[in-house]
């Protein structure tokens, strides 16, 4: 066998290890079946699932007045801080305020809520939101589309927010799957 061939045949071999990782990781990544969800959350068709992740965190709530009700206050959200990590536990990014998502390649995007759906008792509801165009190189590119599923706790406090407590802040956990898509080719 010539060099020019061995070459060949060891960039192959190379190309053939790495078409079977990452279809490996693909496998691994647990896939949400749209059609179980409540109908409100669900991706709309031609979208696929283009990543899974699990964020674990904290929800930052504030006793304000409520709005056009004088005298009457409420714990009003203000913003999030999780890490996102893919279904082996490895970190690969960060959720906060905007919304944002930030994957450790540099790449973000941003959305706006477009539905949510009741979750069990005790937990933040469902929640489908539609990407703006993301910025950076990166797994964030393309995505269209964002679910918040399967969350655990993040409601507000269930402590008094009167005038006494008017500017308090509290701190709640909690951990949700944050599924993205991308348009299907």
């Amino acid at each position: 066998m010539n060099n020019t061939s061995a070459l060949s045949l060891r960039a192959l071999s190379l190309t053939a290890v790495a078409a079977v990782a990452v279809l490996a990781g693909c496998a691994s990544q647990p896939m949400v079946k749209n059609a179980e969800l409540p109908e409100a959350v669900r991706v709309p068709a031609g979208n696929t699932q283009s990543m899974f992740t699990v964020g674990s965190g904290e929800l930052t709530y504030e006793c304000r007045e409520k709005k056009d009700m004088a005298g009457a206050f409420e714990w009003a959200f203000v913003g999030p801080v999780a890490t996102l990590s893919d279904a082996k536990g490895t970190v690969v990014g960060k959720y906060y305020a905007g919304p944002t998502w930030e994957s450790n390649d540099g790449s973000k995007v941003t959305g706006k809520q477009v539905a949510v759906s009741p979750a069990a008792a005790g937990n933040i509801p469902l929640q489908l939101v539609k990407a703006n165009p993301a910025s950076g190189a990166g797994v964030m590119q393309g995505v269209s589309f964002i679910q918040r599923l399967n969350t655990v706790g993040g409601v507000a406090p269930a402590l008094p927010c009167g005038a006494e407590q008017k500017g308090d802040k509290k701190v709640v956990g909690y951990k949700a799957d944050y599924v993205f898509y991308k348009p299907a080719m």
